[in-house]
This record gives C-alpha cells, structure tokens and sequence, in this order.
C-alpha cells in the first residue's frame, strides 16, 4: 500500500491539473495464491462482483477528489490493452498516450509521473485541470480503445 499512499500523496498534490483513475484489475496477491503476509485479505476474482466488491474496498479509503477507482471486466480487456499486472502507470491526454511507465514492481516509478507532472505544470504556467483522465473514463464506459495497443 506504500506505493498506492504515494499515488494519493501525487493526486493530492494536483488536483488542480489532473484527473487520476486507478483501474483495479486482476488480484495479484489472492488469498488462493501468492499472498503477502500483512497483506488486505482479497480472494482470487472469479465473478464480475468479486472484482466489484474489492474495487469498491479500495474506493471506500480516503481517496482525493480527483481520484476515481474503476473495476476493469472480468475478462480483463484493459488490463490485457494496458499490459499492467501487477501495477502500472500512464499518462493519457487527450487520448494519447503521453507517458508509459514500466510494469510493476521492478519498473514501477511513480517519481516519474510527478516529474512529468512538474514539467508540464512549469509549461502551462501553473494553470489547472489541463491533463484529464477523462479519455480513460470514456474508454471504459464505451469499451473503444485508447490503449497504446488498441
């Protein structure tokens, strides 16, 4: 959760220039499976509700306004587009893919993205609500592609 509390940190801290959605995919530490100790207890997903349920747990924590939790399909469509188990970063303006992070664990840098933010905040002058996730939104509601495969 040390990452995910960074994350937070992130949107936080810029709320006036992006919109932040996390997409909880597939478990990648069920109870069934490899499960970390200390781990939150989170059964492997075998129903679109389970997913549901587990999407809505991590919703319920104390998120930043501009943070929206979404679950994906239970087949997993945009996990499969976005290549992102475990955990994955990316950056979509204006439905193009402007940053790409690494998989997780060992390529997971969310400094990255909070340079990429500092950068871009530095070239619109500090102005707000430039950056929004609302392309990955629409992706997710319509089912069309703004994936870097799709």
């Amino acid at each position: 959760m040390a990452n995910f509390d960074n994350i937070c940190r992130m949107a936080a801290d810029n709320t006036d220039l992006a919109d932040f959605v996390v997409i909880y995919i597939e478990e990648a530490h069920p109870t069934e499976g490899w499960a970390l100790p200390g781990n939150r207890v989170v059964s492997r997903h075998r129903t679109i509700e389970d997913r549901l349920s587990a999407a809505a747990t991590l919703a319920s924590l104390s998120l930043p306004d501009n943070m929206t939790v979404v679950a994906d399909a239970i087949t997993d469509e945009l996990n499969q587009a976005y290549g992102a188990v475990p955990e994955r970063l990316y950056i979509i303006q204006n439905g193009i893919v402007e940053y790409e992070g690494g998989t997780g664990p060992f390529n997971f840098h969310p400094k990255h993205v909070e340079d990429w933010l500092k950068k871009y905040r530095e070239s619109v002058g500090g102005e707000g609500n430039v950056v929004s996730g609302r392309s990955v939104e629409q992706d997710i509601a319509t089912g069309s592609s703004c994936s870097p495969n799709g």
